[in-house]
């Protein structure tokens, strides 16, 4: 009969085997119990997890099982492997969703680029809904921060230089006041991300560098007026420049 296959095959050519697909849900499953158990024992980064024996007598599971499943949370930098040492819950770590977000959004640029131009819209809406909060914090010094990253971008701008590093510095040095590591680590991992995506338009070179100099002196300006509502402006318009060159590319 036309779609019928043996024991233990598929209906349909291309589709998941059953068996595997049950082996993934187990795994998951596997998973969740492992994070459950470290929740429990109430460890944090930097503890020792239990022994391979210990958790496979705790979750009653092999030790390939089990072996597989640390691999793939590992993989997720939920825990860390030290051979001849252990397993440990492993300190923050955003280098998996850095790899996952730059995979994407480089894949998104041979197909219309949408993944790419959603990462921007992610990041804009971060960066100009939070300046104001950070406006109201910010001390004299970090604003002398800010305005040095501002004249290192000049210099290297004026020079024909591009200034990834000191363009990155900016927008950290501009949240820093609001001493919030979580915001901090994320725009790390757009920013790696972004860096790949312009290599893979071209290099820095295809961004005009006096223009994008002088948007962060715009940016910096209203900062240092105190006009919330413009530096959100300004900093939202920063955006549109890579916006627009991911759209044409990827068209």
């Amino acid at each position: 009969m036309r779609g019928s296959t043996a024991k233990g095959g598929t209906a349909k050519s291309g589709t998941v085997p059953l068996a595997r697909f049950s082996a993934q849900t187990r795994l998951r499953a596997l998973q969740s119990d492992i994070l459950e158990l470290i929740l429990e024992r109430d460890l944090v980064p930097g503890d020792p997890l239990p022994t391979e024996n210990e958790l496979t007598s705790a979750l009653g599971v092999g030790r390939n099982t089990l072996r597989e499943s640390l691999k793939a949370l590992q993989a997720l930098g939920v825990i860390e492997i030290r051979h001849g040492f252990g397993m440990f819950v492993a300190p923050s770590n955003f280098e998996a969703l850095t790899d996952g977000l730059t995979f994407r959004a480089r894949l998104s640029l041979r197909h219309h680029g949408q993944e790419a131009l959603q990462l921007v819209e992610v990041r804009q809406a971060l960066e100009s809904g939070l300046v104001g909060a950070a406006m109201d914090r910010i001390s004299a010094e970090q604003l002398a921060a800010v305005e040095e990253s501002v004249v290192r971008m000049e210099a290297l701008a004026a020079a024909g230089e591009p200034f990834i590093e000191a363009d990155a510095e900016f927008h950290r040095r501009l949240f820093e006041p609001l001493n919030n590591d979580l915001l901090i680590s994320l725009m790390d991992v757009f920013w790696k991300v972004y860096r790949r995506i312009h290599l893979e338009l071209g290099g820095p070179y295809a961004v005009d560098l006096v223009a994008t100099a002088a948007q962060h002196r715009g940016i910096y300006e209203a900062v240092a007026s105190a006009d919330k509502a413009l530096a959100a402006e300004r900093l939202s318009t920063h955006f549109d420049g890579i916006r627009t060159i991911i759209t044409q590319t990827s068209a």
